[in-house]
């Protein structure tokens, strides 16, 4: 007895192997489109496993591929007897006539297919599927919307129903349907965001909008957060900052929320120097008052984008400088120096240095920075690096070398030491020692800062061409001397200093760097105007020098931004020509980009 169990074992093990080893091969044979082969095994397995539908979807689709239609018909009509509601062996049935371009016989079968469709969600998706994998998307979405009908449930196959419609290219129907599912399903807001990321252009996110508007101010959706929710980030994917907080500010009063939603969209709008918005953002965290969680990094915040608008912009008053001033030492005073505040005391002294023009002040607020406890590295370093800088300002030259040095010392594979080195090779040319100035430069080239990278590479260019031509190297001399009075903001005096180069040396290599510098100056007294000038002089007189890309990319700048100027269509005009005629410089990519954006490209 039990011999004769273990040989019954061994004939069930031997056939499952077999059987699995037959439907490893005809999936083999049907990869590779041997269909001969492979519809031997799969009716040799449909067969030993007649209730297995994938084995006859496989058999079918071989006698499809292989022509054999009267073989086909036959099998087809005998699994429509055996499962006379299984609705998908109609799509084969008429997949088969239409093969033969018998059209009219194979719509009859397609419509056979959906007449005779049960009432039954998971009949309704396998006929659709089948349809669609038929490429026939309009027989697809109508079974889907006869199953919706039949089962009274018009959302549970709006996500399907929102593919198709993809599909099809039908954007209008594929969003709302899309929301439909929403609606039902709010968890899958986020999967429908990366859709609709991927497939919608910007005129399709207008679209979008207006659904969303119409969904909102529908009185049975006043309060779907869903739709608000989604309002807000497709403005967002248009950076329209000021429509996306009008949205999460509606959201969060709300959901009475803590405020999270708009200081998100603040921290957003400020990444991409939209401060109007930011301002406005971090003002209403603010007023939720001091219990919001993000109530000081607001107040923070709020203060740094309110700096920024007004010293990256061309138009401010001293006015507006000194408001400002106040509102940081405010902030300051009531949280105390320390390291939380410790970033908003480096940007009031750099206010107090740069555009008030009191280094004093500045010098002495960084000399308290350095010596608080808890002061990050980084924090510690970078303050180190600006308070040289306001030494040298003063013309204290050994202070601004020695705190240079220390950074350098202690920030050694840093970037902050990188920096070091720069500045401090900046001061020996500065200085007039060219050639240790032009080596530190050279070995600066190299450095994974791209910034200090590309400012090395131009200040060793730069010296290396002039303390070539001059074997005295008195221009370039008189050319330092009155970069350093510059960097001072001792502007007079700069400007006697580059006339009397002009004078001395009459056609010399620095012409068009001295053009370069005035223009400088007069940006840096907003005198825009006038930059402009000296800039349009460069690019016309001076077309081969290595300030033309310089001037190029300024002037554009100048048209863009300055009220003074204000010529979008001529800084377009500046930034082709420059990414154009220009196509080595480092100003290059940034100037396409520009270009691009003023064009109305959307760049993501």
């Amino acid at each position: 007895m039990i011999r004769m169990c273990l040989f019954v074992a061994t004939l069930l093990l031997s056939a499952v192997w077999s059987f699995a080893q037959d439907a490893k091969l005809a999936q083999q044979y049907l990869a590779d489109g041997e269909f001969e082969k492979a519809v031997i095994l799969f009716e040799k397995l449909y067969t030993q496993d007649n209730d297995n539908e994938y084995y006859f979807d496989r058999y079918i689709e071989c006698l499809m591929e292989l022509q054999r239609y009267e073989e086909l018909e036959r099998g087809l009509l005998k699994q429509i007897r055996k499962r006379p509601n299984d609705s998908r062996l109609y799509v084969n049935y008429g997949r088969m006539y239409e093969q033969q371009g018998k059209e009219d016989e194979a719509k009859k079968q397609y419509r056979k297919a959906i007449d005779q469709l049960p009432k039954d969600r998971y009949a309704v998706s396998k006929l659709a599927n089948a349809f669609s994998s038929a490429n026939k998307y309009d027989l697809a979405v109508e079974t889907y919307e006869k199953g919706a009908t039949m089962l009274n449930d018009r959302q549970f196959f709006s996500y399907n129903l929102a593919d198709l419609y993809r599909r099809k290219g039908d954007v209008g129907k594929m969003i709302e349907q899309y929301l439909n599912s929403l609606d039902a399903f709010p968890e899958r807001v986020d999967n429908i965001k990366s859709i609709f990321q991927r497939y919608l252009s910007p005129d399709d996110m207008n679209v979008l909008q207006q659904q969303l508007y119409d969904r909102i101010q529908n009185a049975s959706n006043a309060g779907s957060v869903q739709y608000i929710d989604m309002l807000a980030w497709a403005f967002l994917q248009k950076k329209d900052y000021k429509n996306a907080l009008r949205q999460v500010r509606a959201l969060d009063k709300q959901q009475k929320g803590d405020g999270l939603r708009v200081y998100q969209l603040a921290q957003i709008a400020a990444n991409d120097k939209d401060y109007d918005v930011a301002i406005e953002a971090y003002q209403y965290v603010i007023d939720k008052g001091a219990g919001t969680p993000f109530f000081v990094d607001s107040k923070q915040e709020f203060l740094r984008c309110r700096r920024n608008k007004l010293v990256e912009g061309y138009n401010y008053s001293r006015e507006e400088l000194l408001e400002l001033e106040k509102q940081y030492e405010t902030f300051i005073n009531d949280y105390g120096k320390s390291r939380g505040t410790a970033a908003l005391i480096t940007e009031l002294a750099d206010l107090e240095a740069l555009y008030l023009n009191n280094l004093d002040k500045s010098i002495t607020l960084l000399s308290e920075l350095i010596t608080l406890p808890g002061i990050s590295a980084g924090m510690l370093g970078q303050a180190k690096l600006n308070l040289g800088d306001y030494y040298l300002m003063k013309t204290e030259v050994w202070e601004s070398t020695l705190l240079y040095s220390q950074v350098d010392k202690s920030y050694k594979d840093d970037i902050l030491g990188h920096e070091a080195r720069f500045r401090n090779a900046r001061l020996a040319y500065y200085s007039g020692d060219f050639e240790w100035a032009q080596a530190q430069f050279e070995i600066l080239k190299a450095s994974t800062a791209k910034l200090i990278a590309n400012d090395a590479l131009d200040m060793s260019v730069f010296i290396a061409d002039n303390l070539n031509l001059d074997t005295t190297a008195k221009a370039l001399q008189f050319y330092a001397e009155a970069d350093m009075l510059i960097f001072q903001n001792r502007f007079t005096e700069a400007f006697g200093k580059l006339d009397s180069l002009l004078k001395e040396y009459p056609n010399h290599s620095l012409e068009d760097d001295v053009w370069y510098l005035k223009a400088k100056v007069f940006t840096k007294k907003r005198d825009y105007v006038q930059a402009g000038k000296m800039y349009e002089l460069i690019i016309q007189n001076y077309p081969d020098e290595i300030r033309a890309d310089n001037a190029l990319f300024a002037l554009a700048e100048l048209y863009e931004n300055a009220n003074q100027l204000n010529n979008k269509d001529r800084a377009s005009i500046l930034y082709e020509q420059l990414f154009i005629d220009f196509s080595g410089s480092t100003f290059a990519v940034e100037a396409r980009k520009r270009y691009r954006l003023l064009r109305g490209d959307k760049i993501q």
